[in-house]
Formats: C-alpha cells, structure tokens, sequence
C-alpha cells in the first residue's frame, strides 16, 4: 500500500515541533549576524574553514560508527561528490557570504540568500525544459526584479556593490551545487554525507584562505571574545544544533511547514543587524526584500501543489522536493536530508 509522501505532525507533540521550528527560526537567523561578529577581528575564509572543520569533524566522528556501518562504507566516489557539493556550496556558496560580509550588512547578506529558491526553480526550468506555470513564471520575474532593486541600492551609494554582486555569485553556486547533490554518489546515512561535505569544504577554504594570505592576518592580541563567542556560536548552534532541529522536523513535521523557516530567517537577520550592530535599514531594502520573500513564498507554493498528486511517488521523489528549499546559511548541504531508501519514506534515525 502506498504512503503518503508528505509527513505529518500526528507522530509528534505538537509544541515539540514548535520548539524545533523556533530553534531553525531563530538559529539560522542568527547565522549571518555572527558571522559579521566573527569578521570583525577574525579573517573570514579562516573562520569558515575552521567552522566546517570542527563541525564536520564532529558529525562524521560520531554518525561513521552507527548505522550500516559495512554495506554503506564511503568510498573514493562519495569522497569525490563530497569534494564537488563541499566546493560549490561551502566554498563557493558560504564562503561568498562570509566574504561578502565585510563589506555589506548581516541583513542585506541574509537577503540576498533568499533569492536561492528563486535560482534553483529558474535551473530547473531551463536544464529539464519545463514549461513554467504562471504562479512560478510570475514568482520568477518578481523575485528577480526584487533582487535588482537590492542591488541597485549600491548605485545610491547604500551598499558595496562588489560585496553585493559575491553574495549574488555565492547564492548562484549554492544553488547550483544543491541541484548536483540531488543525484551525487553519497552515503545513504545523511549525517556521514554532510559530515564529509563539511569536512572537504572547511578544507577546501582553509586552502584558499592560505592562499590569499588569511594565516599571515590572525593578530591573536586583535582577536575580541565577542568574534570568538561568535565562531563557536556558528559551530554549535548554526551546524550542528539547528541542523539537528531541522533534520528532526522534517521526520515530524509537514514540508511546508518547515519551508517557512525560508521566509523567517531573512526576516530575522535584518532585526538582528538593525538592533546589535545598528545596521541601516532603508525603505528600499524593506520594499525589495518583501518582493523577495513574497516570490519565494509563490514558487515554493506551487511547488507544493505541483507535488501533491506524487502521493505513491516513494522516498526520493520527497527528497527532491524539499530539497528546493534550502537557504544558503545554516544546514550546509541538500544531501543531508537524504530519506532511508527502506520505503518508509523515513530519514535514517542511525545518520
């Protein structure tokens, strides 16, 4: 008999998965707040190596030894899609942002990362030739018109433009490695996949960071508590922590509901940098991010309706739809919500 595809909350208490979804809300929200923190006397590439690191050192450390430990043992081409999906989203994706950062708002950042739904239904559209529904059609034009006027703050002198367009850039790579995880070559135990996507992305920007000079920038008297407080914030509680949260919400709770956390986390992030850091918030930004977010809400929307009728279409066809809503900032990779191929439609409790 077939199940339906779509979980519901009836498994879980219900203020129990109010908690969780306040934790990613919350959490996540904070994520580009610490990471301005972190900027200010640490050097950003540096930083997000050692967060990755640390967080997937931890996370492979612990989920490589349960499971099915045997018949799903990483080998040299799951190492190897880590390494692609490590370098286009954490590389490429969250190292854009950090490196943006020092130069444009915590909020405007969070923004701009917004728009990553609004890439992935636009790649999807042109590599599978779809025809786009009007709702996805109209989402499309008015999230891309919304993202133009973010940007073109900077011609008023509100914005750096250079920093903008790398967050722009950080939020196409993220998008487009999401798309290459949904069919990468990866362990079926989601936690061990994105413990060696963070493993090989922390890696991959400790090489450029030493590249570009960050080891000779680390001035140990310079470096404050609050940027420390910060990268251990971003570790415990941005990659591990709410990922956590995340990962148990989408076992207990439906997909559109989770998706929400899309629509508050930007939200959060420009309160956050207006009230701590004192980040200007201008009514351009709030009309151009409200065009933003509500687009996102219509492209995610229809794909809720569109998937609707896939009620018997099995665990990856899930997979694939709620990996369409991942934002930049917080999870660190599309693969970690990977459904155990065991036609329960059921995320790996041994991942």
């Amino acid at each position: 008999m077939s199940r339906p595809a779509e979980p519901t909350t009836a498994r879980a208490i219900p203020s129990t998965v109010w908690i969780a979804l306040g934790a990613v809300y919350l959490l996540w929200g904070t994520t580009y707040l610490a990471i301005r923190v972190v900027n200010e006397t640490l050097p950003p590439l540096l930083a997000a190596s050692t967060r990755f690191l640390v967080a997937g050192g931890v996370m492979y450390a612990i989920t490589i030894r349960r499971g099915d430990r045997e018949g799903d043992r990483p080998g040299s081409r799951h190492w190897r899609a880590a390494l692609l999906a490590g370098a286009a989203m954490l590389l490429c994706g969250n190292g854009g942002v950090v490196w943006a950062e020092r130069t444009i708002s915590s909020g405007l950042a969070a923004l701009i990362v917004a728009i990553v739904p609004l890439w992935m239904a636009l790649f999807d559209l042109v590599l599978r030739a779809h025809r786009p529904t009007p709702q996805v059609a109209f989402g499309l034009l008015a999230g891309f018109g919304g993202a133009a006027l973010l940007v073109g703050a900077s011609a008023r002198g509100h914005a750096d433009l250079p920093g903008m367009l790398v967050a722009v850039g950080a939020s196409i790579c993220w998008a487009a490695g999401s798309l290459y995880s949904r069919d990468a070559p990866m362990p079926k135990r989601p936690f061990v996949g994105i413990g060696m996507e963070m493993l090989c992305g922390g890696a991959l920007l400790l090489i450029v960071a030493i590249a570009t000079g960050e080891l000779g920038q680390v001035n140990p008297e310079r470096i404050s508590l609050a940027s420390i407080l910060g990268l251990g914030h971003l570790i415990v509680f941005g990659s591990l922590v709410g990922f956590g949260s995340y990962v148990w919400l989408l076992r207990n709770a439906s997909t559109s509901l989770v998706s929400t956390y899309a629509y508050v986390n930007p939200v959060v992030a420009v309160l956050l940098g207006w009230v701590v850091l004192g980040e200007q918030i201008t009514l351009r930004t709030v009309v151009a991010g409200a065009i933003v977010l509500a687009s996102v809400a219509l492209i995610l929307g229809a794909k809720e309706t569109r998937s609707a009728p896939e009620v018997a279409s099995g665990p990856d066809d899930v997979r694939r739809r709620v990996e369409g809503d991942l934002a930049l900032e917080g999870v660190g990779d599309p693969q970690e919500l990977s459904l155990a191929e065991d036609g329960r439609g059921d995320l790996d409790p041994n991942g």
